[in-house]
């Protein structure tokens, strides 16, 4: 980062604000944009500028890399409602999951149907994942990565044996050893399927109209043994591994150890796991149902712990946008799984860390965890993730502010609803550029239109 004035003769646009040194402490500075790239960024005040925008003591961070978001796991959502409320949660590029209602992202003919709608829908930039169906569908995995899609998803629970199968432990042996020889990235559902699925069938826990039953249906084992089967298989196969949605302490240590031995794998947390405990469901009841659950607080503890350390390298909202009626069953193993939360993402996470940690090491690690390491992840690191000169000037602003509330059905989700209405996150994200465009302004809403978003290919 350069400390001198850079040259004001292509910029087009400046960012004043508060910009981080290479110790993580925030100055006055500003980013240079033009044609849609970062030219420069400096300490310093500007001298002049063609379009200046100076957002004060705010901060100016690099725009979220959500590496987990459905948009079509039913036909309410779509890219146009998730990449708004992407927007205006300053993530400026989405991974898309590939589990959709109309079938799996499993075939060249769907990875370009999807793209048709990102050419038609999406507000900011988006990364397809693909999927390989069981049976055989990992044969596909080069064309599929010819495609564009810059990794793949698989699950070893059968959530939905159409949208979401399960692939057995034998056959992920050939999706592992695919994913590896493509170069790709294989990310992980982890749950083991046989004890949840015994529990599940359990008559008492089927009537059950205690939020708690989705706990005692999915115990932490099952999370760890999912975890652990999962990594095995990478360090037999060799192939880069990544780890969905973890919810506990335990898992986080089994990661630690795995990549002590050299293999190639990371994992994911989310803000639920980060700001609820199990506790909530009693309030919450269905609309918190999520899979893996939220913990104990002990849990909640560890996972902060992990993404303050660096270990949960990405943070991702996991958007499941299910309407109201799908959540609020009397027996709550009846309600679908999963929260909307792309555009809640960083404000409660920045929000929360700064109350626990301040402006420090640990910050830096949260901004991370939701920029360059997503976005490293899936190979698109060399456009995405990071305030530095010839990357996309993807960059959002995050204002520190304990009066600001959460409401719930002013989101941008088709959902309608989120398990953060009426919370003070701590933070708010007032200004959101895509590729150097403002397409979300706190002030005015969200002004970037259907169609400015971009298919993003692995490097």
């Amino acid at each position: 980062m350069d400390t001198a004035q850079p040259d004001t003769a292509r910029a087009e646009t400046v960012l004043a604000g508060r910009i981080p040194d290479s110790e993580g402490r925030y100055h006055r500075g500003a980013v240079w944009v033009a044609d849609g790239r970062i030219v420069d960024v400096a300490f310093g005040e500007p001298s002049s500028a063609k379009n200046l925008i100076d957002v004060g003591e705010s901060l100016l961070l690099p725009g979220a890399v959500d590496a987990h978001v459905h948009s079509y796991s039913h036909a309410g959502e779509g890219l146009r409602a998730s990449t708004s409320a992407a927007a205006a949660g300053g993530v400026t590029t989405i991974v898309e999951m590939p589990f959709d209602a109309t079938g799996p992202v499993n075939s060249r003919d769907r990875v370009n149907a999807k793209l048709d709608l990102v050419a038609d829908e999406a507000v900011v930039d988006v990364a397809l994942l693909g999927t390989m169906e069981p049976g055989g569908g990992w044969r596909r995995t080069a064309d599929l990565v010819d495609a564009g899609v810059v990794g793949f998803k698989v699950s070893l629970f059968d959530t939905d044996p159409f949208r979401f199968p399960r692939i057995n432990d034998s056959e992920l042996l050939d999706v592992m050893k695919a994913a590896g020889e493509a170069g790709s990235t294989l990310c992980t559902h982890a749950e083991n399927n046989e004890i949840i699925k015994a529990l599940l069938a359990d008559p008492a826990n089927q009537a059950s109209t205690d939020p708690a039953v989705h706990g005692r249906t999915r115990p932490p084992v099952s999370e760890t043994l999912g975890v652990l089967t999962a990594m095995e298989i990478a360090a037999n196969q060799g192939n880069a591994l990544h780890l969905c949605h973890l919810s506990l302490g335990r898992s986080a240590d089994l990661v630690s150890w795995y990549q002590s031995q050299g293999v190639d794998v990371t994992f994911e947390t989310c803000p639920h796991y980060l700001l609820f405990t199990e506790d909530d469901m009693a309030t919450l009841r269905g609309r918190l149902k999520i899979n893996p659950p939220v913990r104990d607080d002990a849990s909640r503890t560890a996972m902060w712990k992990a993404v303050t350390s660096g270990t949960a390298s990405v943070i991702s909202s996991d958007h499941a946008p299910w309407p109201a009626a799908q959540k609020d069953h009397d027996r709550i193993l009846d309600n679908h799984s999963g929260t909307p939360g792309t555009e809640t993402m960083v404000a409660t996470t920045l929000g929360e860390c700064l109350r626990r940690y301040g402006q420090g090491p640990e910050f830096t690690a949260a901004v991370a965890a939701l920029t360059a390491n997503p976005a490293d992840r899936y190979g698109i690191g060399h456009r995405k993730g990071r305030l530095a000169t010839g990357y996309d000037a993807d960059i959002l602003v995050l204002t520190p502010d304990e009066q600001w509330q959460i409401d719930g059905s002013a989101l941008h989700s088709n959902a309608g609803w989120s398990p953060y209405h009426k919370r003070l996150p701590g933070a708010r994200v007032t200004l959101t550029l895509s590729r150097g465009t403002v397409v979300w302004d706190a002030n005015t809403g969200l002004v970037g239109a259907p169609g400015h978003g971009e298919q993003v290919r692995r490097r």
